[in-house]
């Protein structure tokens, strides 16, 4: 893909570190390509232009449903969403729809939190302080691979200070854990520079 610029000087991405790191037993990632891999094959049964999820389509998979256990299923239902709305956050950005970009935001860590099941309690309490504050935050959501790490949340610039101040309280409230939060704009990413 290329670049998708987020031309935006009333908004910024706030950035908050849960500064919890789940140990992890080592199958968790192999076992959810494993999945993953178990739904593609009954779907390329049907439909044998499917290769990768990727290929699919929401409405292959609901077809297929009956021929996958639930975990295999729920986890082909999030990466075949979760493409979808990359693609409407895509959209959004070039349309500067933050508000669309916001619900697409939540919408992509509910399904971390309950199809991929990456998401942990205090991911989802920083995700939950920072939709319920309200007044100018767009979305939030859990970034990275899960079991611990960073939430991104897209905020009214006016508004992130408060909102800082809000999550830095409820999650130590929440966790007993002091969070870190960084107010970020985005930029034009890597490129060369010269010299």
């Amino acid at each position: 893909g290329s670049p998708v610029p987020m031309d935006a000087s009333e908004v910024v991405v706030l950035i908050t570190n849960s500064k919890v790191k789940h140990e992890l037993s080592g199958s968790e990632y192999p076992d959810r390509v494993a999945q993953c891999k178990e739904a593609t094959a009954v779907l390329s049964e049907s439909f044998p232009q499917v290769s990768e999820l990727r290929d699919a389509t929401l409405e292959m998979l609901e077809s297929v449903k009956d021929g996958l256990d639930d975990v295999a299923y729920r986890r082909a239902l999030h990466v075949i969403s979760e493409n979808a709305r990359v693609e409407g956050a895509e959209v959004a950005l070039k349309e500067g729809d933050f508000e669309k970009l916001g619900e697409l935001m939540v919408a992509s860590h509910n399904s971390l939190r309950d199809d991929f099941e990456v998401s942990t309690p205090e991911l989802d309490t920083l995700v939950e302080l920072a939709v319920g504050f309200g007044e100018g935050v767009m979305g939030s959501r859990m970034t990275g691979g899960g079991f611990g790490g960073c939430t991104v949340t897209v905020v009214k610039k006016e508004q992130a200070d408060a909102l800082a101040a809000h999550i830095k309280e409820g999650y130590k409230e929440a966790t007993g854990v002091d969070c870190e939060v960084f107010v970020t704009r985005p930029g034009p990413g890597a490129g060369p520079l010269a010299l």
